[in-house]
């Protein structure tokens, strides 16, 4: 017969139930094909952070706000499981059945969704993720990386140098052509466009492409050195093949894409289109900023990096240390680490990685800079840079060409070793830009 005291028993059970917690398992122990995530979370007022932690994990796999009839244990087993919990840092193993292989809009959605606006979290960061074989090898990764680009500009040993025509937007094509005649023959290799030039009417996609395609043959010729230009596709994704094509077809060997604002879909569209026209990939970072930039809530710029290597850029903004971006030192170097090495150790804010065949990319340099910077630069980063110096080239004080060769020569003498007063004596350029930027 039903009691009252049994159905007090049981209004009492479901009142005590907390589904949330059944995403906590400590003891667990993760299995080489899970994806993990690290997080930083910060507790709304009155949860702690295991049910905090509890709701990032049930909201990013197959858990709800409450009790389910329809969670069969099957079902249950494929939850993400929070494994550790060390301050405010949380780690969450998910099962790779969880993630459709080679579908990186799907696994962001998965990991990096609904879960920043949930109430029960006043601030919550993505810091980094481990990803298993599975995924890694799902996805394409770099076509050509560092060595490969090496090659095909004839660079062995240097940092590649680049530079944006400026003002980024409003020259004309013939203006723009001309500046990148001064960059390339004062000896940088790389012609930039910047993220929000693409095909507006004061300066025509193809117009540009083939103008400066002429111009890149006719330097070549009178200096002997490769050069290339990062021309911007950015797009809708079929306005985008196009644009790929066209790069092929005036003979260039890059596209760059704003990848965040592209979208990953239309990146990695891209980067299969770019596989079968043998064209490498120059990722700008536009945008990231806006959920990068807050230490305490939304996605770090590791995540971004992680996502242009497996997809597979050649290059990747990763900051200055210097210049007029905010960019830590310890994250940019943490950054040239994820994208260049095959291991990477576990820190307080990130995880292990095995990239496995996935190629290096270079890493890109730029913001703000000028060429007395350069030197400190190469020694926290290293060779395998490209260094895109915009202003501190077209604000010389004897013009674009002068500056171009301020940033080259400043660049010899680093890599030579050689003092750069001594060498400035015999470099004019040089000299210039040393006693107009400091």
């Amino acid at each position: 017969m039903f009691s009252l005291e049994t159905f007090t028993k049981e209004i009492k059970e479901v009142i005590e139930v907390n589904p949330y917690l059944d995403f906590v398992d400590l003891n667990y122990k993760p299995r080489n094909s899970d994806l993990i995530c690290l997080f930083r979370i910060e507790p709304a007022k009155g949860i702690s952070l295991k049910e905090a932690a509890g709701m990032v994990a049930s909201e990013s796999s197959n858990g709800t706000w409450t009790e389910l009839t329809t969670l069969k244990e099957h079902i249950r087993k494929m939850r993400g499981r929070v494994f550790s919990i060390r301050s405010d840092y949380v780690k969450i193993a998910y099962p790779i059945d969880l993630f459709e292989l080679g579908n990186m809009p799907q696994i962001i959605s998965s990991i990096a969704g609904n879960i920043f606006g949930m109430k029960g979290v006043n601030n919550l960061r993505l810091e980094d993720v481990k990803w298993p074989k599975l995924i890694i090898k799902s996805f394409r990764g770099p076509q050509f990386g560092v060595e490969g680009i090496r090659k095909f500009m004839k660079i062995k040993e240097r940092p590649l140098l680049g530079s944006v025509p400026k003002p980024k937007v409003g020259m004309n094509t013939k203006e723009h052509c001309n500046t990148a005649y001064d960059i390339w023959y004062g000896g940088l290799d790389l012609l930039k466009d910047d993220e929000n030039l693409s095909n507006q009417k004061f300066n025509r996609f193809e117009k540009r492409l083939n103008g400066c395609m002429k111009i890149r043959d006719r330097v070549e010729k009178e200096t002997g050195e490769r050069k290339s230009y990062l021309i911007n596709i950015t797009s809708e994704t079929k306005e985008m093949i196009k644009r790929a094509k066209l790069v092929k077809d005036y003979g260039n060997e890059f596209v760059m894409v704003d990848i965040l604002t592209a979208g990953f879909s239309g990146f990695q569209t891209i980067r299969n289109e770019c596989q079968d026209l043998k064209l490498a990939i120059h990722a700008h970072r536009a945008f990231h900023s806006t959920f990068t930039r807050n230490p305490r809530h939304g996605v770090s710029m590791l995540v971004v990096a992680d996502v242009a290597r497996l997809i597979g850029a050649d290059n990747l903004h990763i900051g200055t240390v210097f210049g007029k971006l905010v960019s830590p030192e310890e994250e940019v170097i943490n950054l040239e680490d994820e994208i260049q090495k095959k291991f990477v150790k576990d820190g307080k804010n990130r995880l292990s990685e095995n990239w496995y065949d996935k190629k290096r990319m270079f890493a890109v340099s730029s913001g703000g800079l000028y060429p007395s910077l350069i030197p400190k630069i190469i020694k926290i980063l290293g060779k395998d840079i490209i260094l895109q110096v915009g202003g501190g080239v077209h604000g010389h004080r004897y013009g674009t060409r002068a500056g171009a060769r301020a940033v080259r020569q400043i660049v010899d003498a680093t890599m030579k070793g050689i003092n750069l007063k001594e060498y400035s004596k015999d470099n004019n350029e040089l000299r210039v830009a040393l006693r107009q930027w400091g």
